[in-house]
């Protein structure tokens, strides 16, 4: 028996509550990274999703931060999702995504090893980053990915000057309040002509956090988009 859905009707606080937090462990956030995202509280997160009432604007910032297209969506009638729906989002979440365990990035040999070892990447802020760091954090990036593409060319002398180079941004960026994870991951790109084999690369993810605001893990799309 297929069960459907109730005629849209504006959510109570509890329905709000349970969106928010399905949502959010959808994709594998905590409560600290979707008020980095939203823009507001973790506190606020936190009376949310304990189904207290929440204001227009607030419910504004949560629909924005989960990219709905229409981001007055919590604060209009809703068609309020069976657990069979929430059971068909999660496992199509789940095929369109993988999900990475991070690791601490905190030397720049560490750093140059694993760009030598990862064909692209992708690299970015987990929050809205002030000025100052964001520029630290996009030169680490410019600087790595050329690195990348003639380390070959580096004597063993002429790298070391590259590792205390990375460093020096790490440690940077760990005095704004910034520190770094990192993951790998297997890659396999479809073949451009018939009869050619498929070809097998490793992608680098590099990916800023608050220092205190850490992930274990992240959740990205299968079909991710990286750079060379």
């Amino acid at each position: 028996m297929t069960s459907t859905s109730a005629q849209p009707r504006l959510l109570t606080p509890e329905e709000v509550a349970t969106c928010i937090r399905q949502f959010r462990e959808l994709r594998h956030w905590s409560q600290e990274q979707l008020a980095e995202i939203s823009g507001l509280s973790v506190r606020t997160i936190q009376r949310v999703e304990r189904g207290e009432a929440a204001n227009f604007d607030t419910r504004r910032a949560l629909a924005r931060a989960f990219e709905f297209e229409d981001i007055d969506a919590l604060n209009k009638p809703f068609s309020i999702p069976t657990v069979e729906d929430l059971e068909t989002a999660k496992a199509q979440f789940n095929r369109d995504h993988i999900t990475l365990s991070l690791s601490p990035l905190a030397s720049g040999r560490d750093l140059a090893r694993l760009v030598e070892s990862c064909e692209m990447d992708l690299s970015e802020p987990a929050f809205e980053m002030p000025r100052g760091a964001a520029e630290v954090f996009a030169a680490l990036v410019d600087a790595f990915r050329e690195y990348r593409d003639c380390a070959d060319l580096y004597t063993q002398v002429q790298k070391l000057d590259v590792y205390e180079d990375f460093q020096r941004q790490i440690e940077e960026l760990k005095r704004l309040g910034v520190s770094l994870r990192f993951a790998e991951r297997k890659m396999q790109m479809g073949a451009s002509a018939p009869g050619a084999e498929a070809v097998r690369l490793t992608g680098l993810y590099v990916v800023a956090f608050r220092i205190g605001k850490e992930l274990e893990q992240i959740a990205t799309p299968r079909a991710a988009r990286i750079g060379w």
